[in-house]
């Protein structure tokens, strides 16, 4: 039960930055950073990064890894009850 409540915490903080990460690459796709050039925005918000599209797919992958991590934490709680009630 222990795996199952960290697991859960786990896709919530994946989750999250995945989604400030696809944030982050759709502002500089934008333009509406501080910084003034394209290239000087990557190398401040996403160091290693070689595009926007890059920040971009980092966050959808980080996404679609805590909705499976998020799915399986559910299955893991549900699998339980039911041993629990005896169905």
């Amino acid at each position: 039960m222990t795996f199952t409540h960290l697991a859960r915490i786990a896709a919530v903080l994946v989750l999250l930055a995945g989604g400030m990460q696809l944030f982050l690459g759709i502002i500089i796709a934008t333009g509406f950073h501080n910084a003034p050039s394209y290239e000087e925005a990557l190398r401040l918000y996403a160091p290693g990064s070689s595009s926007w599209g890059q920040v971009v797919d980092k966050g959808i992958y980080k996404v679609l890894f805590a909705i499976a991590l998020g799915t399986l934490a559910e299955i893991g709680f549900s699998t339980r009850k039911g041993a629990v009630r005896g169905e």
